[in-house]
């Protein structure tokens, strides 16, 4: 059986691909732009807009796929804190990564920090054991 911290993680990976699919469909012209860099010529002119149409239905897909996956995540997860954490962290350390890769975007300091701090409260999350409520016994008098 999957941990939920792997379906947290997998629908942390799908929520960033959903956003790259979201800049890519609806941005100002990065689909233009890459296909001028790579092919060059006159049909950049009309086929940027079939690939925001497919960037908008693999936006649709992969937000689909995320809330299932993030669904698994809370019913294998001991509590929905440790899921929500670990999809969140996973989510912004994914679009960072692939903003980087995409877009050659570079991030501040400070918002290294934050994902630092993520982490640090995501390992404190995730190295402390659930707690399991006592249970009552009741006798049965006889």
């Amino acid at each position: 059986m999957v941990p939920g911290s792997v379906y947290a993680c997998l629908a942390g990976f799908l929520g960033a691909a959903a956003s790259l699919a979201a800049k890519l469909s609806l941005g100002p012209d990065h689909l233009r732009d890459m296909c001028q860099s790579w092919h060059g010529g006159p049909a950049c002119d009309w086929l940027h807009v079939p690939l925001r149409l497919l960037c908008a239905g693999v936006l649709l897909t992969c937000n689909t796929v995320m809330w299932t996956f993030f669904s698994r995540a809370l019913h294998h997860c001991s509590s929905s804190a440790r899921a929500t954490v670990t999809t969140t962290a996973s989510t912004f350390i994914c679009s960072g990564v692939l903003g980087r890769l995409i877009f050659g975007e570079t991030h501040a300091a400070l918002w290294w920090a934050g994902i630092a701090l993520t982490l640090c409260g995501l390992l404190v999350l995730h190295s402390t054991t659930p707690q399991t409520p006592p249970q009552v016994h009741s006798k049965k008098e006889q």
